[in-house]
Parts: C-alpha cells; sequence; structure tokens
C-alpha cells in the first residue's frame, strides 16, 4: 500500500525499522561498495512478505532472525523478502541484508538524488527518495529511526555521516569511521560524506560544531562561516536549545547546486562558501532545518512548507538580526515578486512537482509573517518554541501547526491559514 501520493512507489505502511546499523566498506579508487545493513523490524500489520526500497546496488544473502531468506526479488527500486511464516502486526525481528555495487543517484521528478560522486570524494544527497541508493530501507519521512554507521575507505579521504563519531580504526591502509545516531531520524536525512578534507572542531554558541573541508579552502571556508557563532545564539533563543548533541558543516571542494541538510548536518558547495560571504543567507537557511524538519519532521511530503517556509522565515529574522535588511523589509520585497508569479500554487499542498517550487518556501515564510502581525510578537515566539519543544524528534502536520496557533489566539485563524496556505491567489499582506 502506498504511503505518500508524492512519492507513491516508496515506502511501506507494513513495518517500521527502528535501527539501521550500516557497515559500509567503499573504495575511493574504484567506486565500489560492498556493505552489510542489519535492521531491527516492528511489524505494523500482519504480512507473509515485506518490501524495501532498494535501488542501484544488487542484494546478496539476505538472514531473518538469523535465517536465510530463499524468496528473495529485486526489481530496480524494490527488494521484497517473503518471511518465514505469516507474522502479526507487532512481531520484532532483525533483518541483515548484504548488498554491493556501484552506487549512483537515482533519477526522479525532481533531478538526480541519492549517492554521488564528487571529482575526488562522495556527496549523498537524500531528500526525499535517494537514501535507497545506498542503504536498504523503508523510505518515508513519517518513519524515524536510530543509527549506527560506519564506512571503511582509503585512508587519506575523510569521512563525515549522520551521528556522532564513535571511533576511528586504521588497518592496511584503510581506515574505518563508525557513526552513531539515537536521535529519531528518517531515511532521507540519513548522510555519508568523503573527502579529502581537513576537521575542524569548536564550541559554536554552546554547540559542539565539527567544520569539515578540503585544506586548500581553509581560509574561504572559515570567513563565510565567521557569523555561525551568532547564528547559533540567536536561534536558540527565539526557537529553542538546539536539538541535536552536534553539528557538522561540510564543505566541498566542487560546486553543487544547492546546499544539502542531513540530520545534525548540512552540505555546501564551493560556490557557497567562496570567501566572498555570498550566500550566509543559505547559512541560515540549513542551519534552521535542524529545528524545522530535522527535529521537527513532517508526516507526509504534502507538509513540505513546514521545513522550508520556516527555515526560509528564519533566513529574514536573521537578516534583521545581523543589521541588515528587516524582516519587514524582506516580506515586503518578496511579496512584490511573488505577485508578478503565476497564482496557481496551493502551498498546503503543493502536489510533487512543485514541491520544491521557491513560492513554497517564501509564501510558507510570508504565512507565518502574516500569523506573526496576526497575533502579535509576543504569541508568535512562544508558538515557534512550544511547536519545537512540543513535537521534538516527532512528527507534525500542518493540521497539528494551526491548532497550536489557535491556542495562541482570541481571534479565529481559520481565514488566515486558509487564504494563504490552500487558495492559490496570493492575499495582501496584514
Amino acid at each position: 500500500m502506498s504511503l505518500d501520493r508524492y512519492t507513491p512507489d516508496s515506502g511501506s505502511a507494513d513495518y517500521t525499522v527502528e535501527h539501521y546499523d550500516l557497515r559500509l566498506r567503499y573504495r575511493m579508487s574504484t567506486s565500489h561498495l560492498t556493505a552489510v545493513a542489519i535492521l531491527d523490524v516492528t511489524l505494523l500489520a500482519a504480512v507473509r512478505q515485506i518490501s524495501l526500497d532498494l535501488c542501484g546496488v544488487r542484494a546478496g544473502k539476505v538472514l531473518i532472525a538469523g535465517r536465510a531468506v530463499k524468496n528473495v526479488k529485486q526489481s530496480s527500486t524494490k527488494l521484497t523478502l517473503k518471511l518465514p511464516e505469516e507474522m502479526s502486526a507487532g512481531s520484532k525481528f532483525q533483518c541483515e541484508i548484504h548488498y554491493a555495487g556501484y552506487p549512483r543517484p537515482r533519477s526522479s521528478r525532481w533531478g538526480a538524488v541519492g549517492w554521488e560522486e564528487l571529482t575526488d570524494g562522495v556527496v549523498v544527497a537524500g531528500q526525499p527518495t535517494g537514501a535507497p541508493t545506498w542503504f536498504p530501507c523503508n523510505d518515508h519521512p513519517r518513519y524515524k529511526s536510530t543509527f549506527d554507521i560506519s564506512v571503511t575507505t582509503e585512508k587519506n579521504y575523510t569521512v563525515a555521516a549522520t551521528g556522532e563519531l564513535m571511533s576511528t580504526t586504521e588497518k592496511s591502509g584503510l581506515t574505518t569511521w563508525n557513526f552513531r545516531q539515537m536521535a529519531p531520524t528518517p531515511s532521507y536525512l540519513a548522510s555519508v560524506q568523503i573527502g579529502r578534507y581537513r576537521q575542524h572542531n569548536q564550541d559554536v554558541g554552546g554547540v559542539n560544531v565539527n567544520t569539515v573541508f578540503p585544506p586548500d579552502r581553509a581560509h574561504q571556508v572559515h570567513s563565510d562561516l565567521s557569523k555561525l557563532d551568532d547564528m547559533m545564539v540567536y536561534f536558540s533563543q527565539i526557537f529553542g536549545p538546539y536539538p541535536f548533541e552536534s553539528y557538522t558543516l561540510v564543505a566541498t571542494a566542487d560546486e553543487l547546486e544547492i546546499p544539502l541538510e542531513a540530520q545534525g548536518m548540512a552540505i555546501f558547495g564551493a560556490n557557497h562558501l567562496d570567501g566572498t560571504n555570498p550566500e550566509e543567507r543559505l547559512v541560515a537557511h540549513e542551519l534552521a532545518h535542524q529545528w524545522f524538519g530535522n527535529s521537527v519532521g513532517i508526516a507526509q511530503w504534502s507538509d513540505i512548507w513546514l521545513n522550508e517556509g520556516f527555515a526560509c522565515y528564519a533566513e529574514w529574522l536573521w537578516s534583521e538580526a545581523a543589521g541588515g535588511i528587516t524582516t519587514q523589509g524582506m516580506v515586503e520585497s518578496h511579496h512584490v515578486l511573488l505577485r508578478q508569479l503565476d497564482q496557481d500554487i496551493i502551498v498546503g499542498d503543493p502536489g510533487p512537482d512543485l514541491m520544491f517550487d521557491d513560492r513554497v518556501y517564501k509564501r510558507g515564510a510570508l504565512t507565518l509573517h502574516a500569523l506573526r502581525k496576526t497575533v502579535g510578537d509576543e504569541a508568535f515566539f512562544t508558538i515557534l518554541r512550544e511547536w519545537v519543544s512540543q513535537y521534538a524528534h516527532a512528527l507534525a502536520t500542518t493540521e497539528d501547526f494551526i491548532r497550536l496557533s489557535q491556542e495562541h489566539s482570541t481571534t479565529s485563524l481559520a481565514a488566515l491559514f486558509d487564504n494563504w496556505l490552500f487558495t492559490p491567489q496570493l492575499p495582501a499582506l496584514p
């Protein structure tokens, strides 16, 4: 049964994965991956078989509860396993999958997503359906899991991955990097980055920040991230404490089309951190996603504005806090720009083709500003902090946000949200 009409070929409603233990061995010299994934599965329905998302690599030996699975079928996007017997809802078991191949991005209506080679490294762009390019999973944002990720590669490369670095070991010219993420994480926000990087750890606004960068770009990267400390302090004040144990920023040697987000991580291309501070707003945007999208997750892709509208509004808040254009100025200028575009999008349910349309970002941010002007600053920022605290490391919907907002308003907000989120015509600014 399809979980989501935006990604009808991804995910399964039959089970959830409580924990992924991923053991990857990747040779940069050949671009070949051999791996083992151990999944702690809990069934949500009585089933005789389960289907996992996996593409671009081939499964070999499969074990369920330590017993070899003989009936294994693999298509271009799915790995279907027949269970030893029909199991009831609530049943728990461990599934071990050995797989190998040459991982590559998968084509999607949003472009190429997933595991991708750089000039001399690897970048993973998981959103929204790229996770199956490098591990078998139940690929839908409503399922959050914990992760152990182990990556073995040539010793002259550095690995950054989801979670805290627990240890490294060297043997025969290879280094193994072991990471653990205990904060619930959806598959699309799990990530691996590999490159000839140097690392720099520091306390930033009370948070352990690990910056990973090419050695010859140290000055440019550190220069463009010089305001991160103030940014971290400011967001922690207005949204609540930073929601993860640490934050990793990866600066690639290659240019990237857009920055990428992952759980407790952001990835920027050489064009985003070039020493002239061209994209400070994007540094703010990706940091804000750690609260909105990563800690507070969405249960369905139609609610994508809860991720992108909030992160976009955080950019505008930071602009004013940093002495730049005021939030009101950003609101007015983007409203003028939106008026010049087609009025044919439903921000609260944009459809799969438009889910990453810039109008979802900007009009989603304008929705928040309209709410702020309606309820006042004190109530508005209380709503944001309660949103982050009530749904920390959990899932939330647009209806949840409307309900929380209404609790802090003496007048009905139904028309406001209907006009901004569910009516194509752009409303006037309040």
